[in-house]
């Protein structure tokens, strides 16, 4: 098959075109050797790749890594730019071109680019260039279909002549015109694979480069004079912090509802309560019960209290899929919409002062509806220093929704100083935890460099794909950790070994939290789920203090089995298993201070 690849900047819309070419039943994987995730369909006879937004081929980060790979093996590439950004988005378009790849031009959003007052020479640009454009709104479907039937037309188009004239030098060397022209620019990757030395005209490649965008720009681009954006004054509300702080405060409160109410409680209280618990799991006791004792290994494994059958499937379609769900169409509407990017710049001096910068916003919010999904979404952070300092935040001091409603329904019912102590400290946790760890990990976090695109109301369709791919990879991914979780728990209780790890917590749980001996078990129980744990505690008799402590520790103990093997499968061994020997000792040692401070008082 042909490798048809899609290439362009962040944020100008190459998922909508990826979707419409493929459908949603496609491939997700990391790219080899790094954290990035890279989507693969098929289109007809072509073979769709849907690469990170760059802004050029080269090996700054790792997303410029994968799509410098998958550029190169490309037989066409659809070059998707935004039409009100040409002149930062034409610059990958000439080095596509330069590279003498066959190329066709997506002009998009210029249904947004008219209503800025932006008038682009479609014909002159297709000239200039020496390739086809197509004037596309994806969003709103305008042109899709003419994107399809002129594929053929990708062609290879006029190269920036002082460009082609360097890079001739490097011809014999690598023997392809592409590898040719990043050894001109010092690309590391190449540069070694051929073992040459920088020549140093990196600088002067882009020089050249820049100055034809900005020739061909002066030909085709009118701007229109005295045009009002109101969306660039929403976009500038937001962003500062003395309105964009309550803006976000009042979004916070409406995910909160949404997720934390409707959907984690009402929604999950039927797919988890009604349909799995009420109909699907009887149903299932009842026909495993008839070919084995449900007493035996084999019944405990498959039909018991932690069974394959049974809190598997239970635990991913009747509590994770709807709460995944859920937050997936929160995030998706955020990020269409054009907000999620500035959360991230409100709250970029903030995170920087624990070691992040304003992308972690997105996995810190993941964590609240699920740990084990927003453990995943770090791969999005910079630097394996970033994604390591956000996992271990996640793990210490993040609820997920199911945790977190029975905490919050537990603490408000002690009134409003328990309430705010609570927050106090977790908060006290969550900003000390991220200074530590940015005092004492080497290196330094990456700066935060994001398109603001322009505010727009989301689109549905496009929406509605996006939590379905996301979700349906999700659920790929955790289903064999849940199997493997609920299996490992099944043979700890049938050998004994469950019973003896309950007394080995009790001196913990009674000395230390000054707790009943009975929540042992919810602590056990919270290691396999957080919720269990909630749940085993919020049944027990405690008085005010003793619930304080409870609830504490139990938000900064371990996560729940399930994130834990994400964390693993995410992180190197030693770092995963800091992050859950930390969790255990700062959940019990914050708890025990506490427990005595307020019994002293």
């Amino acid at each position: 098959m042909k490798t048809l690849v899609l290439a362009g900047n962040p944020n100008v819309g190459k998922s909508i075109f990826f979707q419409n070419l493929t459908g949603i039943y496609v491939e997700v994987s990391n790219f080899p050797g790094t954290t990035v995730e890279v989507s693969r369909g098929k289109y007809k006879d072509y073979a769709v790749c849907d690469t990170p937004g760059v802004y050029g081929v080269s090996s700054f980060n790792e997303e410029e890594k994968a799509a410098r790979d998958v550029i190169l093996q490309s037989d066409i590439i659809v070059n998707v730019i935004d039409g009100t950004h040409l002149s930062r988005d034409l610059f990958l378009t000439q080095q596509l071109i330069d590279m003498g790849k066959r190329v066709i031009v997506c002009l998009n959003m210029m249904d947004e680019a008219e209503k800025k007052g932006l008038e682009i020479d479609v014909d002159k640009l297709s000239a200039l260039l020496g390739v086809s454009v197509i004037p596309t709104a994806a969003a709103a479907g305008k042109n899709m279909q003419a994107v399809r039937k002129r594929l053929e037309e990708a062609r290879t188009g006029h190269k920036t002549p002082e460009i082609v004239r360097l890079a001739e030098e490097y011809l014999p060397v690598c023997g392809n015109f592409a590898e040719a022209v990043l050894l001109l620019e010092d690309d590391d990757f190449v540069r070694l694979k051929y073992q040459q030395k920088p020549c140093g005209m990196r600088d002067t490649s882009y020089r050249l480069r820049r100055e034809r965008v900005e020739t061909i720009l002066h030909i085709v681009l009118r701007k229109s004079a005295a045009v009002t954006y109101k969306n660039a004054r929403v976009g500038r509300i937001l962003t500062r912090p003395l309105t964009g702080i309550p803006i976000l405060l009042a979004t916070l409160a409406v995910m909160f509802v949404f997720l934390g109410v409707a959907v984690a409680q009402w929604l999950v209280g039927i797919t988890e309560g009604v349909f799995m618990k009420g109909m699907y799991e009887p149903f299932i006791f009842s026909l495993v019960g008839r070919f084995c004792d449900p007493a035996s290994v084999l019944g405990q494994l498959l039909i018991g209290d932690f069974g394959l059958l049974t809190m598997t499937p239970t635990y991913i379609i009747g509590l994770l899929l709807p709460l995944v769900a859920g937050f997936y169409l929160v995030l998706s509407l955020l990020e269409d919409s054009g907000y999620l990017p500035r959360i991230a710049v409100l709250l970029d001096k903030l995170l920087s002062k624990i070691g992040l910068n304003g992308r972690a916003v997105i996995p810190l919010m993941l964590g609240f509806g699920c740990v084990t999904a927003a453990t995943v979404s770090t791969r999005l952070l910079g630097t394996r220093r970033e994604r390591v300092i956000a996992t271990a935040l996640l793990g210490l001091t993040i609820p997920c929704s199911a945790q977190f409603g029975i905490i919050l329904g537990n603490v408000s019912q002690l009134g409003a100083g328990y309430m705010l102590l609570y927050a106090t400290i977790i908060a006290g946790v969550f900003c000390a935890a991220g200074k530590g760890m940015d005092h004492s990990m080497k290196g330094n976090s990456s700066d935060l460099l994001i398109d603001l695109p322009q505010m727009r109301i989301p689109q549905g369709t496009n929406v509605l794909r996006k939590v379905v791919l996301k979700t349906k990879q999700f659920l790929k991914e955790a289903l064999p950790v849940f199997a493997l979780g609920g299996a490992l728990i099944t043979i700890l209780d049938v050998s004994g070994l469950l019973n003896w790890l309950v007394r080995l917590f009790s001196p913990l749980v009674t000395v230390g939290l000054k707790l009943p001996e009975e929540a042992a078990v919810s602590f056990i129980m919270g290691i396999i789920r957080r919720d269990f744990g909630a749940a085993g505690l919020h049944a027990l008799a405690l008085d005010q203090n003793q619930t304080l402590v409870a609830m504490v520790t139990l938000t900064l103990f371990v996560p729940c089995a399930a994130s834990v093997m994400m964390i693993f499968k995410e992180r190197t061994k030693g770092e995963a298993a800091a992050i859950w020997i930390g969790s255990f000792a700062l959940a019990f040692g914050i708890g025990s201070a506490l427990a005595h401070v307020l019994n002293w008082f």
